[in-house]
């Protein structure tokens, strides 16, 4: 089996940490919220050992990767920036960009801003949305919650200054948690929503197994 190693690069004005498995052609792997690189663990043994050279970083302000204090360092052309210098940090030219989750928009944000480094990408849960001034994001969040009586998007919710707070408290539960209560083995009574109650709790919709399923270690919930 492919062994993963890990190491810490200058990278765009930070230092990023990046987990990485094989040679041959760079197969770069963005995660998403709430992840690290060590989401990717299987999928890079699979790749390095298909002859690519997959390269996981753990993404800005995540895991072992420097965290700017800034709200303003961690806009989509910081996030890109981060990984067309990681391209280069590595002594590559191109990659195959892949993203999951908020990591597939800083995938489709690569490819648009800097095609001539993306060889392919591959985006996983999220599509391509273009940019649209006249309808931002969370005011548009905000306004379809309103009209269809939803509650609060998670997204407005996190605009909340210390709202992480609520998931530092208790990190084993906050973890052991979301991983399930965002799986396809949640009992569809207690499947998550993204959308919750104004000024609910933020784990009013989060249910704890009571016993992992086949999936998740208790190690991956260490990690």
């Amino acid at each position: 089996m492919a062994m993963i190693t890990s190491k810490t690069i200058d990278v765009n004005g930070i230092r990023m940490h990046v987990t990485e498995a094989g040679a041959g052609s760079l197969v770069l792997l963005c995660h998403g919220f709430p992840e690290t690189s060590y989401s990717w663990r299987h999928q890079m043994v699979a790749l390095a050992e298909a002859g690519h050279r997959a390269v996981a970083p753990d993404m800005r302000g995540y895991g072992r990767t420097d965290r700017p204090e800034a709200i303003e360092d961690y806009t989509v052309f910081h996030l890109t920036g981060d990984v067309i210098g990681l391209i280069a940090a590595l002594g590559e030219k191109q990659a195959i960009v892949v993203g999951h989750d908020w990591g597939a928009v800083v995938a489709w944000h690569v490819a648009l801003f800097r095609p001539d480094v993306c060889r392919a990408v591959v985006a996983m849960s999220v599509p391509f949305q273009p940019r649209n001034p006249g309808k931002q994001p969370i005011p548009t969040y905000r306004e379809i919650a309103r009209e269809k009586g939803f509650g609060e998007f998670y997204m407005v919710r996190f605009q909340e200054p210390g709202l992480e707070s609520n998931f530092e408290r208790d990190l084993d539960y906050t973890c052991r948690s979301i991983l399930y209560t965002l799986s396809g083995d949640v009992p569809g009574d207690q499947a998550w929503s993204p959308f919750q109650p104004a000024g609910g709790d933020a784990f009013a919709k989060f249910a704890v197994p009571d016993s992992l399923p086949a999936w998740l270690s208790e190690d991956d919930i260490a990690a």
